[in-house]
């Protein structure tokens, strides 16, 4: 179709079919990240294998590069070995809590280089390294294919991740596509929801959960089989779209072709720039380092300040009591994260030190004596 091979976009992928029979097209540069929402078997995986195949067929690896995350570990796996991925399709919860702190990591050293560049937005640093000769900075996609179980096992780690790139990552060229077959508020929290305007909605189990995506009524009366609803912030009322059909043989059809016409790796004799081989390899190997790093040990995911504090800090004065166990039962985080929330209480005076196998004393700073006080004389109170 014209409308699509001369979008100027490079993000522009198929939605489907109007109630009119026309095709509809839309822009995840513009969106600039999308929630997909439905019942088993309405149709959103295929939605999200078309949306994959209309990226592909208007990119090369070093415009495009993909993160692919499937915790049901048999959708994706089909696009293993595709130059356009980082890394191999990730399908384990501790793995994509690291991806999410790589992407937070790239997303900071982006917006410094386009600081030094002195422009505002990806196409802009695009525009100008094309100019100078320079390396261009390819898009990122992270694609989500169930989000319902990544929130199970790592919830607030994984909002926390979700929420600060949706809020920022859209200037330097990084966008989200989250798909859940349970569209609750468990799982689709305030946050993540009022950073993600644009979504797409399959048909659902009831009136409940149509009001948990769309904000309104309708999704529940859907037909299933690719029907949808659209939202986003250009289309306040949803339009009802039918979803463009991929089978699985036409996805192996594509990613074998392309993988035979860009090899993963550099064929011998073949006449290639090493810096430009470089350049197509740095982010997938930084990407990979991260991914088997272990939990703690990325500052910038959180900024700096654990969101996590203030919580941890009520939920032991409440408790009476504090350990890495009990946070991580009660906050449902990791041992590596509730140990360092153990120690930053420490550190600020909220428990004591640790005495072996000994529960930490809880220790809470009353008034400091002013008048007739002596120097450093605080008056401490043990629980």
């Amino acid at each position: 179709n014209p409308q699509f091979q001369n979008a100027p976009s490079n993000l522009i992928f198929v939605l489907g079919r109007d109630v009119s029979g026309n095709p509809i097209y839309a822009d995840l540069a513009r969106m600039p990240h999308l929630l997909v929402a439905g019942s088993t078997g309405t149709g959103k995986t295929i939605f999200l294998n078309s949306l994959i195949l209309s990226l592909l067929y208007r990119n090369s690896p070093e415009i495009l590069r993909i993160i692919l995350i499937d915790p049901k570990r048999v959708e994706f796996p089909v696009y293993n070995d595709l130059p356009h991925l980082l890394c191999p399709v990730i399908l384990d919860p501790q793995k994509t809590i690291n991806a999410l702190k790589w992407l937070i990591l790239e997303m900071e050293r982006r917006f410094d280089l386009l600081s030094e560049g002195r422009v505002r937005d990806i196409v802009g640093f695009n525009e100008m390294a094309l100019r100078n000769e320079d390396e261009v900075m390819p898009y990122i996609i992270l694609i989500i294919d169930e989000l319902a179980d990544l929130m199970a096992a790592r919830g607030r780690e994984v909002e926390v991740g979700i929420v600060r790139l949706a809020q920022m990552a859209r200037a330097v060229g990084i966008h989200l596509v989250v798909a859940t077959q349970r569209p609750s508020v468990e799982v689709i929290t305030g946050l993540i929801k009022a950073n993600i305007t644009s979504r797409v909605t399959f048909q659902v189990a009831s009136q409940v959960d149509s009001r948990t995506v769309l904000d309104m009524a309708g999704a529940e009366k859907l037909l299933g089989s690719g029907d949808l609803l659209f939202v986003s912030a250009e289309i306040s009322k949803p339009k009802r779209i039918q979803g463009a059909y991929v089978s699985e043989k036409e996805v192996r059809r594509v990613v074998n072709y392309i993988k035979s016409k860009i090899p993963g790796t550099r064929p011998s004799g073949a006449e290639l720039k090493m810096e430009e081989d470089a350049l197509k390899n740095r982010l997938a190997e930084d990407l990979e380092k991260t991914l088997e790093g272990p939990e703690a040990e990325f500052e910038g995911f959180y900024g700096g300040e654990d969101p996590l504090y203030e919580e941890a800090k009520r939920v032991v004065i409440e408790a009476r009591k504090a350990s890495a166990s009990l946070l991580q039962r009660r906050l449902r985080v990791g041992y590596a994260r509730a140990a360092r929330l153990i120690d930053m209480l420490e550190e600020r005076g909220v428990v004591g030190p640790g005495e072996g196998a000994k529960p930490r004393e809880i220790i809470i700073q009353t008034a400091r004596n002013t008048e007739g006080a002596k120097e450093n004389n605080d008056d401490w109170q043990k629980l």
